[in-house]
């Protein structure tokens, strides 16, 4: 496979995984609804022009049959005063006109044939809408039902992508207290250790020693005065019994 036809694969690959994600069943079927109805309207638009159109050619064929028999009037008319001529007259344009009426005829005939098979699709189409609008509102539930049960799966199992990252920041919060906990523990046993320079106490590591010898020799002499006491005690118990 060439370069341009991989690529042109994982492009739609990616694409109809977009388009999958946002799709959206219950508007997809709703927007189908909606394109039945337009069409189910346009087959009535239509059959309403057509029934127009038969209408326009009745009212024709009701006008030419008036002047028919006007034609026929007239020639009897003309006939009756032996006006042969005239009548012949009237008798011919009145046989024109009766071609006419034939032609309307035939038209009138072809429209209320087309009519029928426009009525009859109309019925067809209104029954088929109406299957598909229970059908649809049928499925719309269904999807919506296991659309929620998902989701309180999801919740309940904690694999929702919501609850993925909830539990990933608990996670980096449990992380953290206990790397917090290690260094204060760490460095709490480096205080105690004497490993680590205590700052807020002040002075550096010369006046620390220093300080500490004074305490030593403080100490030393209160245990002397302690001693020499002792000694003088026991010295007047030893006077006293002699």
């Amino acid at each position: 496979m060439s370069l341009f036809g991989r690529m042109n694969t994982i492009f739609q690959a990616k694409m109809n995984k977009v388009l999958d994600k946002a799709e959206n069943p219950n508007e997809t079927l709703d927007y189908s609804y909606e394109r039945q109805l337009a069409l189910l309207q346009n087959v009535k638009r239509g059959l309403a022009d057509l029934v127009t159109s038969k209408r326009r050619l009745q009212l024709q064929h009701d006008k030419i049959q008036q002047d028919m028999a006007r034609l026929d009037d007239q020639a009897r008319q003309a006939l009756a005063q032996n006006r042969e001529d005239l009548a012949r007259l009237a008798l011919q344009r009145k046989m024109g006109v009766q071609a006419q009426l034939q032609t309307l005829d035939q038209q009138i005939a072809q429209l209320e044939t087309q009519q029928q098979k426009l009525t009859d699709a109309e019925q067809k189409l209104q029954t088929k809408i109406e299957t598909f609008r229970t059908t649809k509102e049928a499925i719309k539930a269904q999807y919506t039902a296991s659309q929620a049960q998902v989701r309180i799966s999801e919740a309940a199992t904690g694999i929702s992508e919501e609850m993925a990252d909830v539990g990933l920041a608990v996670q980096r919060a449990q992380d953290k207290t206990e790397q917090m906990q290690a260094r204060a523990g760490a460095l709490d046993e480096l205080v105690n250790s004497g490993a680590l320079t205590d700052l807020s106490g002040g002075g550096d590591d010369i006046d620390r020693q220093l300080a500490q010898l004074s305490s030593g020799g403080e100490v030393d002499a209160q245990l002397a005065a302690m001693r020499a006491q002792l000694g003088h005690t026991e010295q007047k118990q030893l006077e006293a019994e002699r």
